[in-house]
């Protein structure tokens, strides 16, 4: 008898279930390289990932459903895996732009992963000007679970351009278990844990719920919208340095600070759109944040939660955003259980990919209507990596948009700068490229606020002086 193979959570397969052409759940990295003198093809792609695809394993399984609707899938080593399927080539027109990766990028993340094999794919993506290539790694949100498996970008990337040795790695699938094997393995582990069976029974609940006719939760406003089968993508690129400099002048942190810079821009985004603005109009962001949890840690030291924040939209004054943000965020910060950003940037390999995917993971389960977009927001190391050689020189993340949702926003920090990544419906925000350039000017508003020519609004009422 064949050993029983991991089985996906109830979460998993509420997102299985959920997942349509429209709505694909995948998570991905966008890394452009430079790889100078020594050069970076697809065959030196493929080599790399076949030295180091040992350490995720379940990027050579996939998803087998159970014989019957009260078992979840499991994951079962892919007899037929084929590397060269999952590690593909494309290009642009050299010298190719920013702007030409982003609408390749875009059609990319439109097209759902193939649920009969391995729930990824990368793209090295060549042609790009100075002599540039870029990686795109879609990993499926159910794939990556930071306990299992983390992200495959994680353990592609080194600290130094040396190429690190890894011992050869003999893989040799596992025999599929059987029909039945699969039933008595479901029926056993329904008994052992009911919790588990308990959990199960409110996905599928929730899955028929969501499948009735009449909408899953009421969400109204300029980012709510029908989903299409397109997307669109654009990068920001700014510097961490800016943010330091208006966290060191107005207090908070640099996160407080991003966020801040995404609230501005948004105002300035919907005002261009003719939208009314009061000053009390607030636009409800779910934000995963990453907190110790002894309980359930990941393999990363750390687990990720959703906070919900109000971003003061309606507000003109940056500086006064600024404050209403991290007076927001002040609770979580006070609990103790929050992570700082050194210790995550300090993470091995490149961590951030992983805690994207946990952030999409955390985005999926929050309830119906009670948040209008998703932003995940997440240290990385400001040392120089490499991909085989390569100097990564600039990082985005892509999360999925979920049902009703027009957009999403991620942001990485690395080797100095900041790199947000915009995913938005193509149909419903056909303007997201004046989003990115207003989140650019709501950043330079902030730095023009701390220079030194400008004085520092106050947090507070001053106290009465003494007479």
């Amino acid at each position: 008898m064949s050993p029983m193979p991991n089985r996906v959570s109830a979460s998993d397969v509420l997102f299985l279930a959920e997942e349509s052409n429209r709505s694909p759940l995948h998570v991905a990295t966008i890394a452009i390289l430079d790889p100078g003198t020594a050069g970076f093809d697809y065959q030196t792609l493929v080599d790399l990932i076949n030295e180091r695809i040992s350490f995720v394993p379940r990027y050579r399984q996939r998803l087998v459903s159970a014989p019957t609707p009260l078992a979840r899938p499991v994951w079962i080593d892919d007899e037929d895996f084929d590397l060269t399927y999952h590690v593909r080539r494309s290009a642009v027109p050299r010298p190719g732009s920013m702007q030409q990766l982003q609408e390749l990028v875009a059609r990319l993340l439109a097209r759902r992963l193939d649920r009969s094999r391995p729930l990824w794919e990368t793209y090295l993506v060549e042609g790009l000007a100075e002599d540039r290539v870029a990686l795109v790694i879609k990993s499926h949100q159910a794939l990556v679970d930071g306990t299992h498996t983390v992200d495959l970008a994680q353990v592609i990337v080194d600290e130094t351009n040396r190429v690190r040795e890894v011992p050869h790695d003999h893989w040799e699938a596992r025999p599929a278990p059987s029909a039945a094997q699969l039933v008595t393995d479901s029926v056993i582990a329904a008994v052992s844990n009911p919790r588990e069976a308990l959990d199960l029974a409110t996905a599928r609940g929730r899955q028929l719920l969501g499948i009735l006719p009449g909408p899953r939760g009421e969400l109204r406003g300029p980012l709510a919208a029908a989903l299409s089968q397109q997307r669109r993508f654009v990068t920001v690129a700014t510097q961490l340095e800016d943010y330091r400099r208006v966290r060191d002048v107005h207090g908070g942190t640099v996160n407080d600070v991003v966020l801040a810079m995404i609230a501005g821009g948004l105002r300035g985004w919907l005002l261009t759109r003719g939208e009314q603005l009061r000053p009390k109009s607030r636009l409800r962001a779910v934000v995963p944040m990453s907190v110790l949890d002894e309980e359930q840690p990941t393999s990363l030291g750390s687990t990720v939660v959703g906070h919900e924040l109000s971003l003061p939209i309606g507000e003109s004054n940056p500086v006064v955003r600024l404050h209403q943000v991290s007076y927001a965020l002040k609770a979580h910060r006070e609990t103790g259980r929050a992570v700082a950003a050194g210790k995550l940037a300090a993470l091995p390999g490149f961590a951030p990919t992983t805690f994207h995917a946990l952030g999409a993971r955390i985005v999926h389960e929050q309830p119906p209507g009670s948040y209008q977009l998703a932003i995940t927001n997440v240290p990385g190391s400001q040392d120089p990596l490499f991909v085989a050689g390569a100097q990564m020189v600039e990082t985005y993340p892509a999360l999925p948009l979920t049902e009703n949702h027009a957009l999403s926003i991620g942001a990485t920090s690395y080797d100095g700068g900041v790199y947000l990544g915009l995913v938005s419906d193509r149909d419903a925000m056909p303007d997201v490229e004046v989003l990115g350039a207003c989140l650019t000017d709501a950043l330079q508003e902030l730095v023009e606020s701390a220079s030194s020519s400008r004085t520092r609004a106050p947090r507070g009422r001053k106290p009465p002086r003494k007479p």
